[in-house]
């Protein structure tokens, strides 16, 4: 199968990818782990995302600046175990699909808000920033797995520590590459576009789980591993108690998808 735009437009960049997704990302085995889609088919995927403003899903860049909360919302991007922290600014999530294989979504955060550090497991994951400035920082597990002396730390290496800013190209994530564990924080108001495959999903294994990250000079490792770059690792623990993200859900405004394949 030849990957790509298909020739025939249809009526909006929401249904381009969405058509591409559908392509792309069969519905998951509950045998074996999702495969990483062709590098092709990310491309492609990539390149459409590359292309969708603000305007394509409905949003204009004054959206949700500092708008008031309306208590938490809990989905399952929340599911999983942390620290329990308390983040002022609320973030709105717009849903435009989910099913099985992947889900597409974007996340609104007015400034400062964040997204704490967290993981992806078994996920394909493509996020295109729409509008503003984020903070973005993320990591890689060390394979084969380092942990550190007598603490529940595992060694991660430095992926993403940069501020990115629209338009930028979109990023790519993959189940064991690219930033699997990243973190988010707006620098200025900012949205995200997110395609996640497969989504997270409890009875499947794909929990979402946060994280705290210490230096590399915090720990010592069980076994000697050389470090080139001490300022390029870091040791990550799982937080063990509920986390609360200031999270609403919003109403998307955007074209819809309507499912036109064979």
């Amino acid at each position: 199968m030849a990957w790509g735009v298909p020739t025939r437009l249809p009526s909006s960049r929401v249904q381009t990818l969405y058509e591409l997704c559908k392509r792309t990302f069969p519905s998951p085995s509950s045998a074996a782990p999702p495969s990483p889609p062709p590098a092709s088919a990310v491309r492609a995927i990539s390149s459409i995302m590359d292309t969708i403003s603000p305007a394509d899903v409905g949003l204009r860049d004054d959206n949700l600046e500092d708008g008031g909360g309306h208590g938490f919302f809990e989905s399952s991007f929340m599911k999983g175990s942390a620290r329990a922290a308390r983040w002022a600014q609320p973030i709105t999530y717009l849903h435009i699909y989910e099913c099985d294989a992947f889900s597409i979504g974007i996340f609104c955060l007015p400034t400062s808000a964040v997204i704490p550090l967290h993981d992806h497991p078994e996920m394909t994951v493509l996020s295109k920033i729409l509008y503003g400035s984020m903070h973005v920082k993320s990591y890689d597990w060390i394979e084969p797995t380092v942990l550190a002396s007598n603490q529940p730390v595992r060694l991660a290496k430095l992926y993403t520590d940069d501020v990115l800013t629209a338009p930028c190209p979109t990023t790519v994530l993959y189940p064991q590459s690219g930033g699997n564990l990243h973190s988010f924080t707006s620098v200025a108001s900012c949205a995200v576009l997110d395609v996640l495959a497969p989504p997270y999903a409890e009875n499947a294994g794909r929990v979402c789980t946060y994280f705290h990250d210490y230096p590399f000079s915090s720990f010592s490792a069980e076994r000697t591993k050389m470090v080139d770059s001490p300022d390029d690792y870091a040791w990550i623990e799982p937080i063990n108690s509920p986390v609360n993200i200031y999270m609403r859900p919003g109403m998307y405004t955007g074209p819809t998808v309507q499912d036109r394949l064979s």
